[in-house]
């Protein structure tokens, strides 16, 4: 599953000193493994394209790699966002992850990450008076709106924007409303420049020449082997993990009826497919839990395979269709 030793070869080959070391493909492919490998050899320093592994906490669940696998290399984004934070965002991330001096190696599965590492695509809006977490925060407001509410407000404003998106994508709806409302610019006009120098897509390469592993495998195989892994999690300690991480910040808030699995860490696939686990009457019996246990696996086993196809297809339909990458990727 991993590239083989004479396609990594080929690859540094041509790029012997690449401005950047990118890796993508669907989950469990090897893509840790393979980033580890390469910073040992160009000695550089990985960074994890990961939404989820940047919160501190459930690290099974989240696939973060181990100690022992840091210690072969230097890590960066991962476990330094409070698992309560709801407005990190991609272009936090971003900013963040770009102050290196060492080549950087990114490696995730977030893809939208990638992107924005990879392509100048992302607007920043942080010079709007309050910061990133005032944007965030306005963005989460609306989106308590209704979507037929959200597009109409958004047609009157950005209609070419509107066009783009349905009704019931909420969330891009309301971050293209938040846009207008914080720059008094339609998001539409922001994004026609962004793409000066770049693709139908987006905006140019951030760096020169980059060096970019898409890792693959025939699905059936990873199937399997994504099925395997859940069960060694199970085995590692996942249901005391997720307990313990329900107990100290997601009770209270079901409490309090503040809780939603749509935004940070509580959105991470394995947390939400354990509430009626997790949140089961302490008058259960055994069986019961047991039962409410094993639909939590099951639905987990579903959720990992069903994201490691919908991380193929945006490869396919976004990543491989951009016209800077001919000479840049290695199929494996």
């Amino acid at each position: 599953m991993a590239a083989s030793t004479l396609s990594v070869q080929c690859v540094l080959r041509r790029a012997m000193a690449p401005s950047l070391v990118v890796i993508l493909g669907a989950t469990g492919t090897g893509k840790s493994k393979l980033a580890i490998e390469i910073g040992k050899r160009l000695q550089g320093e990985i960074i994890s394209a990961d939404s989820m592994q940047v919160y501190k906490g459930l690290d099974i669940i989240t696939n973060k790699v181990t100690a022992e696998e840091r210690a072969q290399c230097a890590h960066h984004m991962l476990d330094f966002v409070d698992p309560l934070v709801r407005t990190y965002t991609v272009v936090d991330f971003r900013n963040k992850a770009l102050d290196r001096n060492k080549l950087p190696i990114v490696v995730g599965g977030t893809n939208y990450y990638i992107e924005s590492l990879l392509w100048k695509v992302l607007l920043d809006t942080e010079d709007s008076g309050d910061g990133a977490d005032g944007g965030q925060s306005r963005k989460m407001e609306l989106e308590k709106l209704g979507g037929e509410e959200l597009h109409k407000r958004l047609a009157e404003v950005d209609p070419k924007m509107a066009s783009m998106l349905h009704p019931n994508d909420k969330r891009k709806v309301a971050r293209s409303l938040q846009i207008h409302n914080d720059t008094g610019v339609p998001h539409s006009r922001w994004l026609e420049e962004q793409r000066q120098g770049g693709d139908g897509l987006g905006g140019p390469l951030r760096f020169p020449d980059p060096c970019i592993f898409w890792l693959h495998a025939d699905m059936e195989a990873l199937d399997q082997r994504l099925d395997a892994r859940v069960d060694e999690m199970l085995a590692t300690g996942l249901l005391n993990e997720l307990q313990d991480f329900h107990l100290r910040y997601n009770r209270q808030k079901l409490q309090d009826e503040s809780q939603d699995y749509q935004h940070g860490i509580f959105q991470s696939i394995g947390f939400k497919e354990f509430h009626d686990y997790l949140t089961a009457p302490e008058s259960s019996s055994q069986q019961e839990r047991d039962k409410l246990r094993d639909k939590g696996v099951e639905a987990l086993k579903i959720a990992t395979k069903r994201y490691a196809r919908k991380q193929n297809k945006w490869v396919r339909n976004r990543f491989l269709k951009r016209k800077f990458l001919s000479a840049s990727l290695c199929i494996e």
